[in-house]
């Protein structure tokens, strides 16, 4: 029952966060020459699926950037590389050895289609030829007009660099509060949700694209750090 309040009481304060910037984007319409705050937490939305108690959508995602001190990766940096490429030579896709998104995404494209012969290498090093990412480009392609298409939202938590900044403690929790992972869940996802069919059990059964942090316990009192930063936070 303490679940349930608390997951209600996040997406309350998601419907809050949705009025002050004036809805959810999506990556397909984003630029960096938008007014995004340097620092941040994203949250993706599954643009289908809704929750089990009203037609709100689904969290299927959420996401921070610059958690390793002395990083200067900002919020914009982070979700471009979500988008992918916009022109030049992989324009349409983008790099999944770069985004972790991209990479479980399109994971779950090729094992759902029963594409591994073509895509042997996908998500395989850090980096890759420019030879193997034009093999791949058809794919990258596919995973960018997936995750283009995704609702988000995203707040305002402008603190320093850290794996403790409170922009890290707000995703870990947030992840912890939501995932399904072995609990009972809330909000089930479709049968059709993409995520089934990811190589990851705890990515399928927490019902989230996110490994890290759903097998943890929540600290309740995140949600009143993540009502503050609703409060901080400015539309586009």
């Amino acid at each position: 029952m303490e679940r349930q309040r608390d997951i209600d009481r996040l997406y309350q304060l998601l419907e809050n966060l949705e009025e002050t910037v004036s809805g959810k984007q999506k990556l397909k319409d984003c630029t960096g020459y938008m007014d995004w705050p340097d620092r941040g937490v994203y949250i993706f939305f599954a643009p289908d699926e809704y929750r089990d108690t009203g037609d709100q959508l689904r969290v299927t995602r959420i996401g921070t950037h610059a958690v390793s001190e002395g990083s200067s990766t900002s919020l914009w940096d982070r979700l471009r590389t979500h988008r992918g490429a916009m022109r030049g030579t992989y324009e349409g896709g983008g790099n999944h050895r770069g985004s972790v998104f991209r990479k479980r995404v399109g994971e779950a494209i090729v094992d759902s289609e029963a594409l591994t012969e073509e895509y042997p290498n996908w998500g395989s090093g850090s980096t890759a030829k420019r030879e193997l990412r034009l093999d791949e480009l058809e794919m990258e392609k596919r995973v960018s007009d997936y995750l283009r298409d995704l609702p988000f939202l995203w707040v305002n938590v402008d603190d320093e660099p850290s794996a403790e900044s409170q922009r890290a403690f707000i995703e870990r929790n947030m992840i912890a509060l939501l995932s399904n992972y072995q609990r009972a869940a809330v909000d089930a996802r479709s049968d059709e949700w993409l995520g089934h069919h990811s190589r990851s059990e705890k990515l399928r059964e927490s019902g989230l694209w996110n490994v890290n942090h759903v097998d943890e316990e929540y600290v309740p009192a995140f949600l009143d750090d993540f009502a503050a930063a609703v409060e901080d936070t400015q539309s586009l």
